[in-house]
């Protein structure tokens, strides 16, 4: 009897913590421009469990379940949403690591086709049973290293956007994206704060392949206050 209501209580205070994270996400997407539909918003939540489910058992993610989580990964990856052309078709997340930016932007953006790819089995595994979880359609999961794709010519030019959320240095995601990535299409480097150092290499770099900084967008994550940079680069 003891643990029937404990076990109660405890479900109890989870949906309420979790009906109080799905109204922070959404809150916080529309200071984005960006409405979370019902579908949208249970997609998240199921991610968000499933994740979690996981982490415990694996390290996927160092930041603890709640508002930081919610913010530091959901809304994180959705400042790059906007940024997106209505045009953009298809989209190849490099080093997504947990799903991030990838998944949230394919939860909120269900037309575009999304391409995760990390060099983690552990984590595509999981990127994979999400996947099937949350029902997304034209999502694919590939577990293996960006040089590995570029040495067998998978993916050429096949992107309209090319992303990746501070895993490599800003030259290595535009020597790396620029084969993935179709002409006029566009890579999105999301940057922390200290990421000036790296512009000297990556403005060299980006003339010889023919890339052009098209766009800079400097914003802080709500609550916290964190830096965030957005560099986009247009091929030409």
């Amino acid at each position: 009897m003891v643990w029937s209501v404990y076990r109660k209580t405890e479900l109890e205070r989870k949906r309420i913590m979790e009906q109080e994270l799905i109204h922070l996400l959404s809150e916080e997407a529309e200071k984005l421009g960006i409405a979370l539909g019902l579908r949208e918003q249970c997609q998240f939540s199921l991610f968000y469990d499933e994740f979690q489910k996981w982490n415990a058992k694996m390290n996927l993610s160092s930041l603890d379940p709640g508002p930081d989580f919610v913010i530091k990964h959901f809304i994180d990856s959705l400042l790059a949403l906007p940024l997106i052309p209505q045009s953009s078709q298809s989209l190849i997340d490099l080093g997504t690591g947990g799903g991030f930016p990838g998944m949230p932007l394919k939860i909120a953006r269900d037309n575009l086709s999304v391409t995760l790819l990390d060099s983690s089995r552990k984590k595509t595994s999981f990127l994979r049973q999400a996947v099937l979880l949350l029902g997304l359609s034209d999502t694919r999961v590939i577990n293996g290293r960006v040089e590995e794709l570029i040495r067998e010519g998978t993916g050429r030019e096949a992107y309209d956007v090319v992303i990746s959320r501070a895993t490599f240095k800003l030259a290595q995601i535009l020597d790396l994206g620029i084969h993935f990535l179709r002409r006029d299409g566009i890579i999105i480097a999301m940057k922390g704060r200290d990421w000036k150092d790296e512009m000297e290499e990556a403005e060299k770099l980006s003339i010889q392949r023919h890339l052009r900084l098209v766009d800079q967008r400097v914003m802080a994550l709500p609550r916290y206050g964190d830096m965030r940079t957005l560099l986009i680069y247009k091929k030409d």
